[in-house]
């Protein structure tokens, strides 16, 4: 079993032991079972899985870090996470098109306002992408 926890700046989300968790890094999907080899990875937004027994939690997250500890523990430090069940797609749908509108408006952005605006654009596609995909499930 792995030891697994997933912490965003509201608190811990998730607390639990699992068989397995698929996070997107920045270098692709890695998919964590037990006796995992240690690992400090950066996150990309996109959709976390966690699997125990028979049961999966999916999540959409943001930006942040995993850390892969020996003895199978597991932190996952998100800037943003949501469960799929508590995605309100309509306001993520336009919390995208507001952020694409204001990037498409700024001809002269700062580098970090262009960042800031395209990372909020991938969450809301992912915050969209995650709700729909599970939606009726």
């Amino acid at each position: 079993m792995i030891t697994f926890t997933i912490v965003t700046p509201q608190g811990v989300l998730y607390k639990d032991s699992i068989d397995k968790v698929t996070i997107p890094t920045q270098a692709g999907a890695i998919t964590v079972y037990p006796e995992h080899i240690p690992v400090v990875s950066a996150l990309r937004a996109g959709e976390l899985n966690i699997h125990k027994g028979n049961d999966v939690v999916n999540l959409a997250i943001s930006t942040g870090v995993v850390e892969i500890r020996p003895n199978s523990i597991v932190y996952v430090l998100a800037d943003t996470a949501e469960r799929s069940n508590e995605i309100d797609v309509d306001r993520a749908e336009l919390a995208k098109k507001r952020a694409e509108e204001l990037f498409a408006k700024e001809e002269k952005m700062l580098d970090i306002d262009f960042a800031r605006l395209q990372a909020k654009i991938e969450k809301e596609i992912v915050r969209s992408s995650v709700g729909r995909k599970y939606r009726n499930v």
